[in-house]
Protein backbone atom coordinates (compact mmCIF):
# COMPACT_ATOMS: atom_id res chain seq x y z
CA UNK A 1 0.00 0.00 0.00
CA UNK A 2 1.27 3.47 -1.03
CA UNK A 3 1.16 6.43 1.36
CA UNK A 4 0.19 10.36 0.26
CA UNK A 5 1.50 13.02 1.71
CA UNK A 6 -1.41 13.76 3.11
CA UNK A 7 -1.03 10.63 5.30
CA UNK A 8 2.28 11.61 6.97
CA UNK A 9 0.88 15.11 7.41
CA UNK A 10 -2.02 13.42 9.38
CA UNK A 11 0.30 11.46 11.43
CA UNK A 12 2.48 14.69 11.56
CA UNK A 13 -0.60 16.62 13.16
CA UNK A 14 -3.32 14.84 13.92
CA UNK A 15 -3.09 11.58 15.28
CA UNK A 16 1.27 11.00 15.86
CA UNK A 17 1.32 7.43 14.92
CA UNK A 18 3.76 6.47 13.29
CA UNK A 19 3.35 5.22 10.48
CA UNK A 20 7.05 4.73 8.79
CA UNK A 21 6.97 0.85 9.55
CA UNK A 22 9.51 0.37 6.92
CA UNK A 23 11.41 0.49 3.71
CA UNK A 24 8.50 1.07 1.53
CA UNK A 25 6.89 3.46 3.39
CA UNK A 26 10.42 5.71 4.11
CA UNK A 27 10.50 5.57 0.00
CA UNK A 28 6.94 7.31 0.18
CA UNK A 29 7.58 9.83 2.33
CA UNK A 30 8.03 13.39 -0.02
CA UNK A 31 9.67 15.70 2.22
CA UNK A 32 8.71 18.71 -0.06
CA UNK A 33 5.38 17.99 0.10
CA UNK A 34 4.91 17.45 3.94
CA UNK A 35 6.87 20.65 4.34
CA UNK A 36 4.62 22.95 1.96
CA UNK A 37 1.55 21.32 3.57
CA UNK A 38 3.32 22.62 7.27
CA UNK A 39 4.09 26.02 5.74
CA UNK A 40 -0.06 26.67 5.77
CA UNK A 41 -0.23 27.28 8.76
CA UNK A 42 1.27 29.75 11.39
CA UNK A 43 2.20 27.57 14.22
CA UNK A 44 4.20 25.13 11.92
CA UNK A 45 5.63 27.04 9.16
CA UNK A 46 9.06 27.43 11.19
CA UNK A 47 9.42 24.35 11.28
CA UNK A 48 9.11 23.53 7.75
CA UNK A 49 11.31 26.19 6.90
CA UNK A 50 13.57 24.36 8.92
CA UNK A 51 13.26 20.99 7.20
CA UNK A 52 13.43 22.95 3.97
CA UNK A 53 17.12 24.19 4.95
CA UNK A 54 18.20 20.74 6.38
CA UNK A 55 16.76 18.71 3.31
CA UNK A 56 20.10 16.59 3.10
CA UNK A 57 18.86 14.58 6.74
CA UNK A 58 18.07 10.97 6.36
CA UNK A 59 13.81 11.14 5.71
CA UNK A 60 13.32 9.30 8.40
CA UNK A 61 15.01 11.65 10.87
CA UNK A 62 12.85 14.51 9.29
CA UNK A 63 9.80 12.31 9.48
CA UNK A 64 10.13 11.88 13.67
CA UNK A 65 11.13 15.04 14.07
CA UNK A 66 8.48 16.53 12.51
CA UNK A 67 5.85 14.25 14.52
CA UNK A 68 7.15 14.88 17.84
CA UNK A 69 7.87 19.11 17.38
CA UNK A 70 4.54 20.30 15.85
CA UNK A 71 1.86 20.05 18.08
CA UNK A 72 -1.12 17.78 18.01
CA UNK A 73 -4.20 19.90 16.49
CA UNK A 74 -6.90 19.33 13.17
CA UNK A 75 -4.71 21.29 10.48
CA UNK A 76 -6.67 21.43 7.27
CA UNK A 77 -6.21 24.25 4.37
CA UNK A 78 -6.65 23.86 0.70
CA UNK A 79 -3.54 23.76 -1.77
CA UNK A 80 -3.07 26.52 -3.66
CA UNK A 81 -3.23 25.44 -7.64
CA UNK A 82 -1.52 27.63 -10.44
CA UNK A 83 -4.58 29.20 -12.42
CA UNK A 84 -3.72 28.43 -16.23
CA UNK A 85 -5.19 31.09 -19.16
CA UNK A 86 -8.28 29.33 -20.87
CA UNK A 87 -6.79 29.44 -24.25
CA UNK A 88 -3.64 26.94 -23.13
CA UNK A 89 -5.49 23.76 -23.82
CA UNK A 90 -5.61 24.85 -27.27
CA UNK A 91 -2.20 25.31 -27.15
CA UNK A 92 -1.61 22.11 -26.21
CA UNK A 93 -3.88 19.81 -27.71
CA UNK A 94 -2.53 21.64 -31.27
CA UNK A 95 1.19 21.49 -30.47
CA UNK A 96 1.37 18.70 -28.54
CA UNK A 97 3.02 20.81 -25.78
CA UNK A 98 3.48 20.60 -21.84
CA UNK A 99 1.99 23.24 -19.56
CA UNK A 100 5.20 25.31 -19.55
CA UNK A 101 5.38 25.23 -23.24
CA UNK A 102 1.89 25.98 -23.86
CA UNK A 103 2.58 29.14 -21.77
CA UNK A 104 6.00 30.41 -23.08
CA UNK A 105 4.11 29.70 -26.88
CA UNK A 106 0.92 31.78 -25.60
CA UNK A 107 3.00 34.59 -24.96
CA UNK A 108 4.38 34.62 -28.25
CA UNK A 109 1.46 33.76 -30.48
CA UNK A 110 -0.62 36.78 -31.50
CA UNK A 111 -4.39 36.72 -30.76
CA UNK A 112 -5.15 35.87 -34.92
CA UNK A 113 -2.96 32.72 -34.25
CA UNK A 114 -4.55 31.74 -30.98
CA UNK A 115 -8.22 31.98 -32.41
CA UNK A 116 -6.74 30.18 -36.12
CA UNK A 117 -5.57 27.14 -33.63
CA UNK A 118 -9.29 27.42 -32.11
CA UNK A 119 -10.93 27.22 -35.21
CA UNK A 120 -8.87 24.40 -36.43
CA UNK A 121 -10.00 22.55 -33.14
CA UNK A 122 -13.42 23.09 -33.21
CA UNK A 123 -15.09 20.25 -33.51
CA UNK A 124 -18.29 21.75 -34.60
CA UNK A 125 -21.32 22.69 -32.47
CA UNK A 126 -20.52 25.66 -30.12
CA UNK A 127 -18.06 28.33 -31.09
CA UNK A 128 -14.55 27.76 -29.12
Amino acid sequence: MSLSPFDFLNSINSNKNDIMVDDLAEKDYNGFMVNRGLSYFQDTVALANLMNQYHHVDDRMQYDFLRIAVRQRKRFSKWHKQKLPKDIEYIKEYYGYSDRKALNALQILSKEQVDFIKRKLSKGGSKP
